[in-house]
């Protein structure tokens, strides 16, 4: 009889409880290896004058432009020194309340695996460039550091609310496409952004998208897409903010408050929206009319 357990339903064979697996960085390929140099170095010649100060920070002091595929090991005892985080590895996708549960704990799940060179733009699933290079050098900011601690809590507690799909897009518009506004201008610090050569310059050049400054309810109520550069970026004043919004949000009856409410779709703007840019929608346009 064939075995129908989903494919989340339990840790894959070679996995701990925890779904954690031994990075096992000895058999990663030279192949392997040239693609991470060849994205990284595409990126670290890109981002400098895109990304916040956080990330290129975070980039420098983890000595994450060391040629190669970096040992979750060696940069784990260099968070572990600066924000008390580390990075262990996973297959793939993990369970919800398994991956609140490492956040939560100051465990950063990364996939330990990378994309193949016909894939180097976009990959649906995270692979190790997209949680390292991208989500990792934020980890060396105590603030953000905090930010995705608390974050993980929330999890937890948006599991037991059943809230986890209005919880999700607040990861979604800052964690992964998250810009923040620093004196010299807009910054990306969303992982989604930083890893992407593409979305790099289109989240802070092109006219098509909105820039909307944060607001935790707008943002939890706004829908998002996975498959394509997205249409609304929400603008955070400071990591500071952000970790104040949430940690002092009540998110109970907020949720209660969001689930009375219809969804706000993709690329839309409410009256009480603060556009800090007012995006042609041009971009969607084009590929709704090539669909």
């Amino acid at each position: 009889m064939a075995d129908e357990t989903h494919v989340l339903e339990r840790p894959p064979e070679g996995a701990a409880p925890d779904w954690t697996v031994p990075q096992d960085w000895a058999h990663y390929t030279a192949e392997e290896h040239a693609v991470w140099d060849m994205l990284f170095e595409c990126q670290a010649r890109l981002l400098p004058g895109r990304a916040s100060e956080a990330w290129l920070r975070g980039l420098d002091v983890l000595k994450l432009s060391r040629s190669g595929i970096p040992d979750f090991e060696e940069l784990s005892e260099r968070l572990m020194r600066l924000t008390g985080w580390q990075v262990v590895a996973v297959p793939g996708l993990v369970p919800d309340h398994v991956f609140f549960d490492h956040m939560a704990n100051r465990r950063f799940v990364a996939g330990n695996f990378i994309r193949r060179p016909d894939q180097l733009d976009y990959l649906q699933e995270p692979d190790v460039f997209h949680d390292v290079f991208g989500h990792v050098p934020m980890l060396a900011d105590p603030v953000f550091a905090d930010y995705l601690a608390a974050y993980g809590r929330g999890g937890q507690r948006a599991l037991e609310l059943g809230a986890l799909a209005h919880l999700s897009r607040l990861y979604w518009y800052t964690v992964e496409f998250g810009l923040v506004a620093e004196p010299a201008g807009l910054r990306i610090y969303g992982s989604g952004i930083v890893s992407s050569f593409a979305e790099s310059r289109f989240a802070l050049d092109d006219p098509s998208p909105h820039r909307i400054a944060f607001d935790m309810k707008r943002v939890m109520r706004t829908e998002y897409r996975i498959d394509d550069f997205q249409q609304n970026y929400f603008v955070i004043p400071s990591f500071e903010e952000l970790l104040r919004a949430t940690v002092e949000t009540d998110f109970a009856p907020l949720y209660a408050e969001i689930m009375a409410q219809p969804d706000v779709p993709v690329g839309a703007i409410l009256p009480e929206d603060l556009v800090i840019t007012h995006g042609t929608q041009a971009y969607a346009r084009e590929k709704a009319a090539a669909r």
